[in-house]
């Protein structure tokens, strides 16, 4: 909280939900201070919530005596405790503006569809930072995950395997909180626990809510990095190498869906890399990140307004980045909150900080930063942030990446597992 604020102030409040694949909290005890120094006038607000097998498990034993996403929900119960509590620290619960990176960023888009959509009131804008769908799976198509927990720890042999669970010590419930092959796959996913469609709290797919406009409607902005793909996905020297990868990520996809995604996304060559690293790079960095944010903003533009729709593509490489390493998922993160000193950090941080503070990225933004223009649906236009920054300009999404989305959005309902 800034210095001298106090009960009464009603500062904007900035609530940041980190990332970690819904499998750790990747960006733990974030320092806000300089977003909240003095003359910024936001109340900073970040929150822990259970990953893995303790915030994702799921079965219809857990249904019927107990929840399900309880990670969520945990965050859930923050955003609540925030609405009860933030005055006392200077900050208005009627301006709350949820901010998330990577499965944060997922999470916003989970609170924006909460429900069916059902607006509780919890906060006035959000901005999902590299929002990250993975696979959407119902309770039943995860019931093999309970079953490898409770075979892992010698809970399947008792009368009540949910019980046993409960009673278990944490070290010898972690060693099944681990990632097993989807059935049918030939390794393990990057991510295997995740949250479940429950009926209840996410009823549907959120490309399927957002696309019908059952979300929270609020100002959006929504960020990107060019090569959201790279940090995650192997050195692919063939195409079976990458074929394995993305089936092994996104199963029941059949043949002729992979010549569809490679037609798509057809290889690349990238300097120290195998001859499929930039394909299968785009494959996944497209799917699980890219694309998933051209959805929510285009369904912030066509129900909420374009007027409150922004989008953007970080396009500047790291300077530690490796040889043949592009702009990665996330990298922006460390120049929106000031932890790196670079002539990025004022024009990231004043968007953002803008945003906060008036729900608009150009209010209160860094004088030397261009005009942020909004994302319109038909268009697909962002600002695309570049080095050097006086390069940085409004840009229209390409037709070849339109249509690579278009290829994962035809195929949402077939990746629920």
């Amino acid at each position: 909280m800034p210095e001298g604020s106090k009960e009464g102030s009603k500062l904007p409040v900035w609530v940041f939900i980190q990332g970690g694949g819904y499998a750790g909290n990747a960006n733990a005890n974030t320092n806000g201070t300089d977003v909240v120094a003095a003359g910024h006038d936001v109340v900073f607000v970040q929150l822990n919530y259970r990953v893995g097998a303790l915030g994702f498990l799921a079965s219809e034993k857990i249904r019927a005596d107990g929840d399900l996403n309880v990670g969520l929900l945990d965050q859930r119960q923050a955003l609540q405790w925030v609405q009860k509590y933030i005055h006392l620290f200077g900050g208005d619960p009627d301006h709350v503006v949820i901010h998330g990176a990577s499965a944060g960023a997922g999470s916003i888009a989970y609170h924006m569809t909460a429900y069916g959509g059902r607006n509780d009131g919890l906060f006035a804008g959000a901005i999902p930072e590299s929002p990250f769908f993975p696979t959407s799976r119902t309770v039943a198509e995860s019931e093999f995950q309970f079953d490898a927990v409770a075979s892992a720890t010698g809970c399947s042999r008792a009368a009540d395997e949910l019980d046993c669970l409960r009673g278990l010590d944490i070290n010898t419930f972690q060693t099944a909180n681990v990632a097993l092959s989807f059935p049918g796959g030939s390794g393990p996913p990057d991510y295997y626990f995740l949250p479940v469609i429950d009926g209840d709290f996410s009823r549907k797919q959120m490309y399927v809510q957002f696309a019908r406009g059952e979300f929270v409607r609020v100002p959006t902005l929504v960020g990107g990095d060019t090569n959201e793909g790279d940090i995650f996905v192997p050195n692919a020297t063939t195409q079976a190498e990458a074929n394995a990868f993305i089936t092994d990520n996104f199963p029941n996809l059949t043949a002729d869906d992979l010549d569809n995604i490679n037609a798509a996304y057809p290889p690349t060559p990238r300097d120290g890399h195998g001859a499929y690293f930039a394909q299968v790079s785009a494959t996944y960095g497209n799917s699980t990140f890219a694309c998933p944010g051209f959805v929510i903003s285009s369904a912030v533009s066509r129900f909420v307004g374009q007027e409150h729709s922004w989008s953007y593509l970080y396009n500047i490489v790291d300077p530690t980045a490796g040889v043949g390493i592009g702009v990665t998922h996330t990298v922006d993160w460390q120049y929106i909150f000031g932890l790196t000193e670079a002539d990025q950090t004022p024009v990231m941080m004043g968007y953002y900080l803008s945003f906060i503070r008036s729900l608009s990225p150009n209010t209160y933004k860094d004088p030397t930063s261009p005009v942020f223009g909004n994302f319109n649906s038909s268009l697909f236009n962002r600002l695309v942030i570049n080095s050097p920054l006086n390069s940085s300009q409004m840009e229209t999404v390409s037709d070849g990446q339109k249509a690579g989305c278009d290829v994962w959005y035809g195929l949402a309902s077939t990746l629920e597992q």
